[in-house]
């Protein structure tokens, strides 16, 4: 029981099975079940949606982070969740956070019984910067800006919590979605002009896990996405990656049944791997379908690769998952190159959210 949380309440560290269809596994899959229930009362939709198998891997111990999770319970039934994520890079003075509860239970002061929590395992990690995420759905009333310039979200019940405990809204990040079901043409005619542009490249394809002839390659722009991705005052540690990372990295989707492609622009005249885009689906290939990362790297930019590498994922994709009606992807408001190759595709905006940062005085 955490000590300021309100009567009937307990927050409780959730134990994490080796496996799906171990005894012990049956919170963990409550846990899920729950989380998808937020993400709906959020959002509308199940796009957000995740079995519980497919979570799973993603809360393996590993060398990387780690990752803290509690159920939050009313009466002993699960109705929300709080997590507090340690990156373990040298020095790291970071920690990324959650707190989701079920929207019946909101305004009983639970949700600042559980960040209490967030901030006393940051503390108590020596963790001084931490930062969180949440989507904002569009609401009436007064807005809060970006100090970026791009982009102002609500100021609505996620963003008042974030208010009230400290915290200031760095970057608003913007969710698009792109209906898989409607004509290619554009993107086909998109795909030739980056072509032409893009002559001294040539696209490669694969599926996870990763063929050892990509992996330095693959790794080495995994890494870039720490350093070289727009964060306005966010902060990130340098992250290195080497084949056991992206050996983790693919697992967490094969595991499971998830699918991960990468669409990956080799620079033809030294082999380099300079630019790459992921789609990812679940076990359920009718499900939505998420584009996750997408990197060009510094040295290559200026010759259309983004859009290759997303216009080649994308044609392929049809192929891939026939049945996903429609891909998700998330960019920072203020990174333009990239909207305008999404919005030239047919993404349309569908959701914001804002990021989040408070800096601890560990005096205090």
């Amino acid at each position: 029981m955490h000590s300021h949380a309100p009567a009937g309440i307990d927050i409780r560290p959730l134990t994490i099975p080796s496996r799906i269809d171990a005894d012990d596994a049956e919170d963990f899959i409550e846990m899920t079940r729950v989380r998808n229930q937020v993400y709906r009362e959020i959002s509308g939709h199940d796009d957000e949606r995740i079995s519980a198998a497919e979570l799973l891997p993603h809360y393996q111990p590993d060398d990387y982070e780690t990752r803290l999770i509690w159920t939050v319970r009313d009466g002993g039934r699960i109705v929300g969740r709080c997590g507090v994520d340690l990156p373990h890079e040298e020095g790291s003075t970071l920690a990324f956070w959650q707190v989701e509860l079920l929207r019946e239970v909101w305004d009983r002061g639970i949700g600042s019984a559980a960040y209490d929590l967030v901030e006393e395992t940051a503390r108590a990690h020596g963790r001084t910067v931490l930062q969180s995420w949440a989507e904002h759905p569009e609401a009436p009333g007064p807005r809060l800006a970006a100090p970026t310039g791009f982009g102002d979200i609500p100021e609505d019940h996620a963003a008042r919590f974030y208010l009230r405990h400290g915290y200031a809204l760095q970057q608003v990040e913007r969710a698009s979605a792109l209906d898989l079901r409607g004509p290619f043409d554009r993107i086909e005619e998109l795909n030739r002009d980056a072509q032409r542009a893009a002559s001294d490249y040539r696209v490669v394809q694969w599926f996870a896990p990763t063929p050892p002839e990509w992996v330095d390659g693959y790794a080495w722009m995994k890494s870039r996405m720490s350093t070289d991705a727009p964060a306005a005052d966010l902060q990130f540690d340098e992250e290195t990656w080497d084949a056991a990372r992206i050996a983790l990295h693919d697992a967490r989707y094969t595991d499971s049944g998830r699918l991960l492609q990468v669409t990956a622009a080799q620079h033809v005249a030294t082999g380099e791997l300079c630019a790459f885009n992921e789609l990812v689906i679940g076990a359920d290939r009718a499900e939505a379908s998420h584009q996750e990362d997408t990197l060009v790297l510094k040295a290559h930019r200026g010759h259309r690769l983004g859009m290759l590498v997303k216009c080649a994922g994308l044609l392929s994709w049809r192929e891939v998952a026939p049945q996903s009606p429609r891909v998700l992807t998330y960019n920072a408001e203020e990174n333009r190159p990239m909207l305008d190759i999404n919005e030239a595709l047919g993404f349309r905006p569908i959701a914001y959210s804002g990021a989040w940062k408070k800096v601890l005085d560990l005096a205090g």
